[in-house]
């Protein structure tokens, strides 16, 4: 079932299998490539691509034991859309967002991996379509953090590609990409709108920069 099938929260499995990685940020529309090779998780990726190819990525939080951690209230669903295993055994695979979800309860299962009831309502949005509405953006703002920032840790970009990319997928890949701590990972996916990621990853940039020397900021049209 392609991405594109999945229009209204009825679509999305109610149970789907979680894959708690801290550091990992996936967002709708993104795209997450991940190396596997835990037998428990290769597993599960035999068991998705028998299925609907759906997964959950959510991160931890504090309790719970040290081998079972508690899973984060919120995270996101992917389908697998890429798949591809190694001499050795490990499988390549990627990701692509499809909606946010509400860690509705966690079930016992006899699966090596955990599950969990996933609770989609809040976030029916995700599946929108259409490009989201940045109203008021600053994007001279944003522009000066995001150099300022990478600046700061040595890290370059696309600059060119960065300019002429859409500004929803351009947030949605550097707040996947970047190395933001695992909190701020969070924090950037339970904005509720793009508009509010846009915010919050500007005020992270600018907090994160604030040690950078100013070079200027850079133009994102």
């Amino acid at each position: 079932m392609p991405a594109a099938v999945f229009r209204r929260v009825s679509d999305l499995p109610q149970v789907i299998p979680v894959f708690p990685l801290d550091g990992a940020l996936l967002l709708p529309t993104g795209d997450l490539p991940l190396q596997i090779f835990e037998p428990r998780y290769l597993n599960m990726i035999d068991d998705v691509m028998a299925g609907d190819r759906m997964i959950g990525m959510v991160q931890t939080r504090s309790g719970g034991d040290r081998t079972r951690p508690n899973l984060a209230a919120v995270g996101c669903a992917g389908r697998v859309t890429s798949f591809s295993e190694t001499s050795d055994g490990r499988y390549l695979i990627t990701l692509t967002g499809v909606c946010r979800f509400l860690v509705k309860e966690e079930l016992s299962v006899t699966t090596p991996y955990r599950q969990v009831r996933a609770q989609f309502d809040s976030f029916a949005d995700d599946l929108s379509v259409e490009a989201a509405e940045i109203p008021a953006f600053d994007r001279r703002r944003f522009a000066g953090a995001l150099k300022r920032y990478l600046n700061r840790r040595e890290l370059d970009i696309d600059w060119e590609t960065a300019e002429t990319a859409p500004l929803e997928s351009l947030v949605t890949s550097l707040a996947m990409g970047l190395p933001f701590d695992p909190p701020e990972k969070q924090a950037l996916l339970e904005a509720r709108t793009v508009a509010e990621r846009c915010d919050a990853l500007t005020a992270l940039l600018e907090i994160d920069g604030l040690g950078a020397d100013d070079d200027g900021p850079q133009s994102i049209q």
